[in-house]
Formats: structure tokens, sequence, C-alpha cells
């Protein structure tokens, strides 16, 4: 642990990080597709406490935005899972719960209680994400529910009458399953353009998360938040790095 000395030698920035995970789990056996995605449970909180040491406060994307937004100043950093994968409410949860940050999680309409089906294709492993009833204790617990589209396509790739239903109609269904309002979205595989964006913008989103890797400064664009991805070698020291460069 730092002393308070050390601590105060790291001032505030108008350079805020956003962390981006997906699986908080043991990692599978050396050669499985998308491994490194996969945080073993002691590894992020080592890495949520460095962060914590150094006086910093992990918040959902509702919760960071008065500091994106300039009407608040402090160290801050997001925290943000996609997927919804049943492993971050069940070990990243606690870690959260017991250091007082707040998280979002975005959350795929279709599969709500079913798999990663996307994933398939290229041979990655099946996993659980949450079902409703999961998805409101993540809310109770004072997190953020997001959205990540109906099937979770690559949105540019798809007609404008496509995009916009994937946009738009998984807002509903995910606020009724996690029984809270859905603000923030998330572009699957980080695809977005001038129209995706515009389409987010006019389903009432507030904003919306990419994966271009940078910090995020007070009064940049809301609809394409770039994010710093957390992979499973990372080690506390070098993401509390990350998050101060």
């Amino acid at each position: 642990m730092m002393d308070k000395k050390n601590n105060e030698l790291i001032k505030p920035s108008s350079a805020i990080p956003i962390l981006l995970y997906h699986k908080i789990e043991p990692p599978a056996p050396t050669g499985t597709p998308s491994r490194s995605l996969s945080v073993h449970p002691k590894r992020f909180e080592s890495q949520m406490r460095w962060l914590k040491a150094f006086g910093y406060q992990g918040l959902s994307i509702c919760d960071l935005m008065p500091y994106l937004e300039g009407k608040k100043a402090g160290r801050v950093f997001g925290l943000t899972f996609d997927d919804g994968y049943r492993n971050v409410l069940q070990n990243a949860a606690p870690i959260l719960g017991d250091l007082g940050f707040t998280a979002t999680n975005y959350f795929v309409s279709g599969q709500i209680g079913g798999y990663n089906q996307w994933d398939v294709p290229r041979k990655i492993p099946k996993l659980p994400l949450m079902t409703e009833l999961e998805m409101r204790e993540w809310v109770d617990n004072g997190h953020e529910a997001g959205a990540h589209t109906i099937s979770h396509p690559v949105l540019a790739d798809l007609s404008h009458e496509a995009a916009q239903q994937e946009i738009t109609d998984c807002k509903k269904v995910i606020e009724d399953a996690a029984g809270a309002p859905v603000k923030a979205f998330c572009y699957p595989h980080g695809s977005h353009n001038t129209n995706i964006r515009t389409l987010v913008e006019n389903a009432e989103y507030t904003s919306a998360t990419t994966t271009k890797k940078s910090h995020v400064r007070t009064g940049d664009e809301r609809f394409s938040l770039p994010r710093i991805t957390v992979r499973r070698t990372d080690p506390g020291l070098k993401v509390l790095f990350r998050c101060l460069i």
C-alpha cells in the first residue's frame, strides 16, 4: 500500500480512463481462443486494490458522466464489462462492493440467460450470461445495466433498418429485465460510424463506448468514448500506470 505522501503525488487529471473487461474467471487452457480476455478473479482484485490504494474511485458510466461533463473533478476511472457474463456477478461484484466501486455491464438482449452465441464461429468457449434475476441483482448492488444490441453484430455491416432495430429494440428489453433505465450503449466489436452514432443518439442513449484505446477528456464527444482493454496477464501495477498515462 502507498502512504498518503506518495498518494498525493498523483493529481486528478482531466484525462479520464475507462477500463474494459469481459470475463472475470480463471483463464481457459493455453491455446483457447480469446483466452486473453479472461481475467482471474485474484488478478482483478489486485488491479482494483492498486487503483484504490492510489485514491482512485471506480465508477459506472452513469456515475462517471458528471466528471466527463466537467461538473465534478476527482481521481476517478470508468469501469465497464461487455456482454453480461455471469462470472462478473459471481467474481467481480463482491470485490467492487467491498471497495465501494460501481460499474456498467453491457447486456445483449437476445441472449439474457443464454450464452455468448456470437463467439461460436470463432470456437470461443460458451459461457453463461446473466438471467433477468441476476441482472436485477447486479442493479440492486448499485451497478448500471447498459445495452449491447440484440445479437452482438458488426453494426457497420448492417443495413440502416437492421442496425436501427438492433440499437433501439434492445433498450426496452434490457430495461424490463434489469428493472432500471438504460442510458449507456456499447458498440459490439467496436464497430461504428457516423450513421450508427446518430442512431444511438436518436434512441435516447446518453453515451456510447468503443474499443478505441485512449483516455476521455472533458468535452469529448459522448457517443464514441474510448476505453482501455484489460487483459489476462496485466498486473495491478500495469493497470494503474495505464490509468495514469
